[in-house]
């Protein structure tokens, strides 16, 4: 007899390294393994003259007629090149990086093969098709780490699916209001599919009942934390006067309108618990400091964390120039601190002394002890995961907790997404600013935009580059940071100092050519999106963004924020394959528009795609298959349900909530959801 909370190792075919390997993916449980649902699905089509066209992904039968031997590229890659015979016509298979491929065909012998392939005048193209020996017309695909394949886990999904009947855990009544699929019906079909109707509904029923479990998780969150926890009630202190007439510029109204609701929250009982928003470059760091500031001179410490070691040290700088004249000690811990720095940290931690701690994730490891920590403020949340996030803050449980973000989310979802925090937002730029010019070309053009980033940079201005892909790929048709420095260095940009940056190197060799750039030594900085987040320098007068179709308007905005900071006109040039009109359309909005809160509307009328919160599939809002933003309809209906059984008093509401209740207590100190 199965259980559900049994041990994977009870599985034929698990034996303790699978064990193992699947422990490290998270699955303990076969309950786990239900629930490690695919990623997505590859559906294949049967072959047809009309799907040879480089984008259906369909399946072919081919006879081999000859195999080449595999050679080395000029940028190092291993190519092998095998011909076969298809109804269609010739087929020729390109294979990167898989010199083994030729021992897996013989000439004459005939394969199913599946993948994209495109008709090219006398023959068929296809890179890195593969042989099929899936029987499903649509595959899932699971996310896989080390040697675990997604064949394995479908073998062992089986086993358990023979053996067990999954009971319904919502009234029928809901079912039918909302015509969802019944439980056991929805997990048998997600993981496989019998066609794409059922895939469909299987889809909306289980990510119902994911939304509804996250919104019934913030409401008892939300409660407990008001009835249960008792935070810090902080006086206002008469500094706070002169440390405003110390900053050296204009305050805006809606700076000083949060400011004002952040000190409020600080002297009532209940911890705060707030997330600020605020457009690219408008100011939120110096409000963080002055909320800081108050929680030092009533003796508290303070943890300010950012993502990245750059953006850390960058926010220790301002706050060393703007607190220090005020007798604040500010210290900053990453993870290139010295040893002797961060034991001396330590140690003034430990005795309890008022010190604004600002740093990367390495305040939240276990050694780093807070002996009386005040307040919390993470920058740019959506970099975090909820565990990260949930670790500072159970650093102390009474710590006031502010949540900054600099992705623009409308402001009505927000409410609801976010119902646990309250929500502050800067809506206004710093007065002055210069707004930034944006011209949208055809990469037919890329040689006018070049033309005009040697004329800033001859004018004495800096700028950035930001390409999709780090190195160069004979497959793609998309630019990368090494084939652009290759080429801008030895053409237009010839004799100018560059630099590179991307999410590959160290964290030290980052902040090195940072530091550079900042200085002024690199006069143009190629990238990928690690530059996306709150860098500063105020020299920089130009962006350009190449294949500008691959990305998000949110993610557009976030870059071109990177300019405009200084008393220069800055400029930011998107370049892009425009293939269609309506990806013309979409990246024209970033040239009607500097404001990030209607960018993020029409992003989510043209996308509705998570990159709007940085929340899909990756855990951060600890939802595994529903997107917020494109889900949003369902969601706010699994939201409504979620208060409906957590206000209700019927028996089925009250056994709902305790289940849930239940299955919540032993973590909820865990859930995070700022």
């Amino acid at each position: 007899m199965l259980l559900i909370y049994d041990s994977v190792s009870t599985l034929k075919g698990v034996g303790e390294k699978t064990r193992e390997q699947l422990e490290n993916m998270g699955i303990h449980t076969l309950l786990d393994l239900l629930l490690y649902f695919p990623k997505g699905y590859d559906t294949y089509r049967n072959a047809d003259e009309m799907y040879l066209n480089g984008m259906d992904k369909i399946r072919i039968e081919a006879e081999v007629t000859k195999i080449s031997k595999p050679f080395r590229t000029r940028t190092g890659k291993t190519m092998a090149t095998i011909w076969f015979n298809t109804e269609f016509g010739a087929l020729k298979a390109t294979y990167f990086n898989m010199p083994y491929i030729t021992s897996q065909y013989k000439i004459g012998e005939t394969y199913q093969l599946k993948g994209k392939f495109e008709k090219k005048n006398k023959f068929i193209e296809s890179v890195n098709p593969i042989q099929n020996r899936d029987t499903e017309e649509i595959v899932p695909v699971y996310p896989l780490e080390g040697k675990v394949t997604g064949t394995l886990i479908k073998k062992l999904v089986r086993q358990i699916l023979e053996k067990v009947h999954i009971n319904e855990n919502f009234p029928e009544v809901v079912l039918k209001q909302e015509d969802l699929m019944d439980l056991d019906s929805a997990v048998r079909n997600l993981h496989f599919p019998q066609n794409e109707e059922l895939l469909s509904k299987s889809l909306k029923r289980m990510k119902f009942q994911e939304m509804f479990a996250y919104s019934l998780k913030i409401m008892i969150s939300r409660s407990r934390r008001q009835e249960e926890e008792r935070g810090i009630r902080f006086s206002m202190s008469p500094r706070l006067k002169l440390l405003k007439e110390s900053i050296p510029f204009d305050m805006t109204n809606a700076q000083n309108r949060v400011i004002r609701e952040i000190l409020l929250d600080q002297k009532k009982s209940v911890p705060m618990n707030r997330l600020l928003q605020g457009d690219v470059g408008s100011g939120k760091t110096i409000v963080a400091l002055i909320a800081l500031f108050n929680v030092l001179e009533n003796g508290y410490q303070a943890a300010f964390m950012a993502p990245t070691e750059i953006l850390a040290k960058q926010h220790f700088l301002e706050a060393e120039k703007l607190l220090s004249p005020f007798g604040v000690a500010v210290r900053l811990l990453t993870g290139s601190t010295k040893k002797k720095a961060r034991d001396e940290i330590m140690a003034q931690l430990k005795e309890g002394k008022p010190l604004l701690m600002i740093g990367t994730h390495a305040l939240i490891e276990e050694k780093v002890q807070f002996e009386k920590l005040g307040m919390i403020i993470t920058d740019e949340q959506h970099r975090f995961g909820v565990n990260q996030r949930a670790k500072l803050i159970h650093k102390n449980q009474m710590s006031e907790v502010l949540v900054m973000s600099a992705t623009p989310i409308p402001r009505t979802m927000a409410l609801t997404i976010y119902s646990d925090l309250d929500l502050s937002v800067i809506d206004e730029l710093p007065r002055g600013r210069k707004e930034i010019k944006t011209v949208l070309m055809d990469h037919s053009k890329r040689t006018a935009c070049y033309k005009k980033v040697l004329e800033e940079v001859q004018k004495g201005r800096q700028a950035y580059i930001v390409t999709p892909l780090i190195d160069l790929d004979e497959e793609s048709d998309l630019n990368s940071v090494m084939g652009l420095l290759d080429e801008l260095s030895k053409g237009p940009l010839k004799g100018i100092p560059m630099a590179y940056l991307h999410g590959k190197m160290t964290s030290k060799e980052k902040e090195q050519v940072m530091e550079s750039f900042k200085a002024g030594d690199i006069k143009v900085l190629i990238s990928t999106t690690v530059i996306e987040v709150g860098i500063n320098v105020p020299n920089a007068s130009m962006m350009v963004i190449e294949n500008a179709e691959r990305f998000g308007l949110a993610q557009l905005h976030q870059l071109r924020g990177r300019v405009g900071r200084g008393e220069y006109q800055s400029y930011c040039i998107m370049i892009a394959q425009m293939k269609s009109q309506s990806t013309r359309e979409r990246l024209e909005i970033m040239v009607k528009s500097n404001d990030g809160f209607y960018i993020a509307e029409e992003d989510l009328k043209q996308r509705g795609t998570g990159q709007l919160f940085g929340v899909h599939q990756s855990g951060h809002s600890g939802l595994m298959l529903s997107d917020l933003a494109s889900d949003y309809e369902l969601f706010l209906k699994a939201n409504a349900y979620a208060k409906t059984v957590y206000l209700g008093s019927t028996e089925e509401d009250q056994q709902m909530k305790e289940q849930f209740l239940h299955k919540l207590s032993q973590n909820l100190n865990y859930i995070c959801l700022n």
